[in-house]
């Protein structure tokens, strides 16, 4: 009965971030503008977490205000994560851009160091500078994509958005610590005000287009439903029913996901740096995030 649990919250979970990789991907082949993909992932994600947040709220109760107000914030954060994020698509290429928000791992327990004072591992700080290197060659340090149009943009803006990736999500711990119970609506109002933060930054800069073709849609739609609203579920789900260090070692597929389908759907081609960059990232992640033998 246990092996069957662990079976079917590995195939969820792996499942999740399968979706989650081929985001980037999607998001390219919709041919939106970077203001416009951000946008519509959020506001069409909204169709199925507004639902599932009201029936949460009758089931149990409604949310805390500290559940709320750092939701709210951790959303900001999120949006600017997206906004970052999608540019660095366009500019640089969906495995590589996947590949640079990875960063994400490395700045997240820093975060919890400086303003928390949680213990950093040996492993950690050893996979440290790999981890710096490994993103260095990714974005082109040496070379990069000739079919990528700003590669260094591209890698400034996708490790940008790692960081404030890491930024959400040590902001939606204690909103999800105010009520365990609720566990859709610290996403959801993250995704809410994310969608607000991208509009309004879109609409000041006119780069949200609503013109879409109805295969831009389509792809959009998949990216706010499978990569955004369905993933977070799965990962959670599949997360939290499997050791972390085996659980980590799955997140990794994010990032060869994106790399593969950038290769075989996009045409993309990374210089040959750059792949040892991804192999170096990925790497760097794995030591990072996988704790040792116990005595």
């Amino acid at each position: 009965m246990a092996r069957s649990a662990d079976s079917r919250a590995l195939s969820t979970l792996v499942l999740g971030c399968l979706l989650v990789g081929a985001s980037s991907t999607f998001i390219k082949l919709s041919g939106a503008t970077a203001d416009t993909a951000a946008f519509l992932r959020c506001a069409l994600a909204l169709v199925p977490f507004a639902p599932l947040m009201l029936l949460e709220w009758r089931r149990f109760a409604r949310p805390p205000a500290r559940m709320v107000r750092f939701g709210l914030a951790a959303g900001v954060l999120l949006g600017a994560d997206y906004l970052m994020w999608t540019q660095s698509i366009l500019d640089a290429g969906a495995g590589v851009a996947t590949v640079l928000i990875g960063v994400q791992v490395v700045v997240f327990p820093l975060l919890a160091r400086v303003l928390d004072g949680e213990h950093l591992t040996r492993r950690f700080l050893v996979a440290l500078p790999v981890m710096i290197a490994g993103l260095g060659l990714t974005g082109g340090l040496l070379a990069a994509d000739p079919t990528a149009p700003h590669p260094l943009r591209g890698a400034v803006l996708g490790t940008a958005a790692g960081v404030c990736y890491a930024g959400f999500l040590y902001l939606v711990r204690p909103a999800s610590d105010a009520d365990r119970r609720l566990i859709v609506t610290p996403t959801g109002l993250a995704t809410a005000s994310a969608a607000v933060v991208v509009g309004v930054v879109g609409v000041l800069k006119g780069g949200i287009d609503l013109d879409l073709e109805p295969q831009g849609w389509l792809w959009l739609a998949a990216v706010a439903l499978g990569g955004q609203a369905l993933s977070f579920v799965l990962i959670g789900y599949g997360s939290v029913r499997l050791p972390a260090g085996r659980a980590a070692a799955v997140m990794l597929l994010q990032p060869v996901a994106a790399v593969v389908l950038g290769t075989l759907l996009l045409g993309e081609q990374p210089a040959g740096s750059q792949y040892v960059g991804m192999a170096l990232t990925v790497a760097a992640i794995a030591v990072a995030t996988t704790p040792g033998r116990r005595p």
